[in-house]
């Protein structure tokens, strides 16, 4: 049958198992999703209680038509839908457990494909990078596994521009420089701390933060 497939549990299937579960019937869902034990004694609980309320409904319909021909003394039978719908009630909550656990599994199977895919770490430029990096930033200078430039402008209104622009350009890049202000001039200074040096991330930001000042 194709909801018994050794197909893998997707979000959509997950999805699909927690609609059935709650909008058909409680149990099919968890056998869709392979939890056998909880799909099966769902299916027990609803199915019991499906049938009690039926047994109920008849039992009542009996006593109606009995009183009308006056054959038949009226006796409770209340308890009978009312244990039915207990059940019932409480197959149709625990498939509810079981579609949240389902739903859940799949959020983490979804998690961990995204890491998979992530992008890998960025590697720490060797010395020879390094120098022709700073070949083509003839402003900046490298202290350590730090490089700076000291950016002047004619006022504090335009430094601060400037200083706004380069956050949002960090931003951006999700790589976000030391930045000191002191009146018109702004000091930035990159490096990759990850990394535990400098990277191409640095010299690229510094590359765009240079034609930024230009403007």
């Amino acid at each position: 049958m194709t909801f018994l497939s050794d197909r893998p549990l997707t979000r959509a299937r997950a999805i699909t198992c927690a609609a059935t579960n709650q909008f058909v019937t409680p149990g099919l869902g968890s056998l869709m999703g392979k939890r056998w034990i909880a799909g099966i004694g769902q299916i027990i609980l609803s199915s019991v209680g499906c049938g009690l309320i039926l047994v109920w409904f008849f039992k009542v319909l009996m006593q109606y038509y009995g009183q009308i021909s006056g054959d038949v003394k009226p006796h409770p039978v209340s308890w009978i839908g009312e244990t039915g719908l207990i059940l019932f009630v409480v197959s149709w909550l625990w498939s509810g457990v079981t579609s949240f656990g389902l739903l859940r599994e799949t959020a983490k199977v979804n998690m961990k494909s995204m890491e998979k895919f992530a992008a890998p770490p960025v590697q720490k430029s060797d010395a020879a990078r390094v120098v022709l990096a700073l070949d083509t930033l003839p402003d900046w200078e490298k202290t350590g596994d730090v490089i700076a430039r000291t950016f002047q402008f004619k006022d504090f209104p335009a430094a601060m521009d400037f200083t706004n622009a380069v956050a949002e350009l960090a931003e951006q890049a999700q790589h976000h420089p030391d930045i000191d202000v002191r009146w018109n001039k702004v000091t930035l200074a990159l490096t990759t701390h990850d990394a535990g040096g400098l990277t191409e991330k640095d010299f690229a930001l510094a590359r765009q933060c240079d034609a930024l000042a230009l403007r």
